[in-house]
């Protein structure tokens, strides 16, 4: 695979890595930018491992050694054209960029397809199911799948709301109950408001579900998780596969809720549907 991929590679191996390499994986993914600049010494010190399980981690990766592996690491950041997409080159054509942007996200939710675990839908669907009152939140580029989700909620009969200020979201977490669903949508889950959102709502008795990276720290303070692990670096390019993943997460969901109203329930749907036919035109005859 090549160099520019090798962060890429990282996310997608952490997994195998025995528990020292983790460690030092986890502090260069945290800031591979920071992680460029740091010796050996320092990157063993920040990862609390010895200097021999860092060169051990940087052959792991097909490198000669440290120094060269901070090479490989700086060609990844390099990789692409800055603040835009890691597989868009600057002198793409619009039939080039294109064709890449859309086969990157058609490889993203495939390889969500193939990753996302049933059991887990099970578990979010039956929280949504049984909630009293659901509030999305999010922010940033995540705060269209939130207020995505809130157009397919809303039509369930209960109260649904969706936020990206901070502040409302703050005051809906601290006077939420026992029976309150609060979905936290975040690629990163490092975002410092919405982990402290999401506590102060788990300490006020709500159910938080988070969709998120797993292991970061929005999804070590939620009470159940839909991992979106998808190796997409939005420290440097703008986030786009993962905004796609979750808009497909919330349509799962939310199929997973209409189907365990059953039958009974599709009347609703069907009058709320019907509700919009003198809004429109009607189609154009053939």
């Amino acid at each position: 695979m090549a160099n520019h991929d090798l962060i890429a590679r990282i996310r997608t191996r952490i997994d195998e890595l025995n528990r020292s390499e983790r460690k030092v994986a986890e502090v260069i993914l945290r800031d591979p930018d920071a992680a460029i600049g740091m010796s050996i010494a320092t990157l063993a010190q920040a990862a609390t491992v010895s200097e021999p399980t860092v060169n051990r981690f940087c052959r792991n990766f097909d490198t000669k050694g440290y120094p060269d592996f901070k090479i490989q690491l700086a060609q990844s950041l390099a990789g692409g054209t800055p603040y835009v997409s890691r597989s868009v080159e600057s002198d793409d054509d619009a039939s080039a960029y294109t064709d890449k942007i859309i086969g990157a996200t058609i490889a993203a939710l495939d390889e969500a397809r193939r990753t996302v675990d049933p059991k887990r839908i099970e578990r979010v669907v039956d929280h949504l199911s049984q909630a009293r009152q659901i509030n999305f939140f999010a922010l940033g580029a995540s705060a269209p799948a939130a207020f995505d989700a809130h157009n397919k909620f809303f039509r369930f009969n209960l109260p649904v709301s969706a936020h990206n200020d901070v502040l409302t979201q703050r005051m809906i977490a601290a006077a939420a109950h026992t029976g309150d669903v609060i979905v936290v949508i975040s690629y990163t889950g490092r975002t410092r408001e919405l982990v402290e959102v999401a506590q102060l709502a788990s300490e006020s008795g709500a159910t938080v579900i988070g969709i998120t990276r797993e292991g970061s720290p929005l999804a070590e303070v939620c009470t159940d998780l839909l991992p979106v692990d998808l190796a997409e670096d939005t420290e440097v390019y703008m986030p786009m596969a993962s905004r796609m993943i979750h808009m497909a997460l919330i349509d799962v969901l939310a199929t997973g809720v209409t189907l365990r109203r059953g039958k009974s329930f599709l009347p609703h749907l069907r009058k709320i549907k019907e509700s919009l036919r003198p809004t429109k035109f009607p189609p154009a005859k053939e």
